[in-house]
């Protein structure tokens, strides 16, 4: 681990009375709304999410489905006209994020939350060294000179892996492979040891041996400093290889929540039945793909009832008319928003 001012180790946190630190996420009744000249867009409703620290949980869903929203809510990243963010509670390593002014949540990025974007190439800056990105995140937090942040920067691009690190600080953004941008994001984002660490689909557009390697580093950082992850993406691959537990994600509500194991071996939700039927199967390489029939549904506009039913081949006369809340399983922390829910896991077992 990082000696000096970089990871020496996490920000102090304040603690339960029995020790425990606290989660890194808690989000109560989460509500992202943006209006346009067609009308209110309601891409996050009634979202609860808790992540302990140390986890992973990776959210699953389609494009449009409200996952990246979720993300810069938390963030904060969605002060703009036209955006309304409410929500009861949102608490990240114990700090509630409610009411706070927009200066003290822009000082607990990268010292308490962090995240990390998708596309690399597009989130650094072209024009500056690797070196004076990462260094920055030492002089703004830390106060470091120049020169002991660039020493800094160097042993982070050490902890990801990247090699000759001492030479590539020097180096600008267009000189490193996919996989070595992703991972100087990475680097940047675990720079101050925060509590939590959003992944915004960190390995989209890499081979997947490159995939495999930002995933092992994920885990491994996760793992060392006691993070919580909130892995965004569409690949269950991905989820079920580094993920603890899962939340899936539809029309901007979580329609079920399980382990990684519960919930891609005996879906409870027909939306999560659907994404696993339209992926292949290693065992049946022969299998035909099924996809899920229909679109997603227009946010200006969606369907009464369950949010599903027009794409649902489960679907009765009571999904139209009624809107099934998301309530508990018969497994801890397991839960689903659908009225059926318990006869397909009682059916699947």
């Amino acid at each position: 681990m990082i000696s000096g001012a970089g990871l020496s180790g996490p920000a102090e946190v304040r603690r339960s009375p029995d020790g425990d630190l606290p989660a890194a996420l808690r989000i109560r009744h989460l509500d992202v709304t943006f209006t346009n000249r067609r009308g209110e867009i309601p891409a996050v409703r009634g979202l609860d999410l808790d992540i302990a620290a140390g986890e992973v949980l990776a959210l699953l869903g389609e494009s449009g489905s409200g996952k990246s929203v979720t993300a810069r809510a938390v963030m904060g990243l969605l002060d703009h006209p036209g955006v309304r963010v409410r929500a009861d509670e949102v608490r990240v390593a114990g700090t509630d994020l409610n009411g706070l002014h927009p200066d003290r949540i822009r000082a607990l990025r990268g010292e308490t939350m962090a995240l990390v974007f998708q596309d690399a190439l597009s989130a650094l800056n072209p024009v500056l060294s690797i070196g004076d990105q990462l260094g920055e995140v030492f002089r703004i937090h830390r106060g470091l000179s120049r020169r002991a942040a660039r020493a800094e920067a160097a042993e982070l691009l050490r902890l990801v892996g990247i090699p000759a690190p001492d030479r590539r600080v020097r180096d600008y953004p267009h000189q490193f492979s996919g996989g070595m941008r992703q991972r100087i994001l990475i680097a940047m984002a675990v720079a101050l040891g925060p509590r939590l660490l959003i992944a915004d689909e960190p390995t989209t557009a890499l081979d997947v041996t490159v995939q495999a390697q930002i995933l092992e580093l994920v885990d491994r950082l996760r793992a060392e400093l006691g993070m919580g992850v909130l892995l965004i993406t569409h690949d269950l691959g991905v989820a079920a290889e580094i993920a603890d537990r899962v939340a899936v994600m539809y029309a901007g509500r979580i329609v079920e929540t399980g382990t990684v194991t519960e919930v891609l071996d005996g879906p409870a939700h027909p939306y999560t039945a659907a994404l696993l039927r339209s992926v292949p199967d290693l065992e049946q390489p022969g299998d035909l793909l099924r996809p899920i029939p229909g679109s997603p549904p227009n946010l200006l506009a969606l369907p009464t009832g369950c949010a599903f039913h027009p794409r649902c081949d489960r679907a009765t006369q009571r999904c139209p008319a009624d809107r099934p809340e998301r309530r508990p399983l018969a497994a801890p922390g397991r839960s689903a928003a659908c009225h059926y829910a318990e006869e397909t896991v009682d059916a699947a077992v």
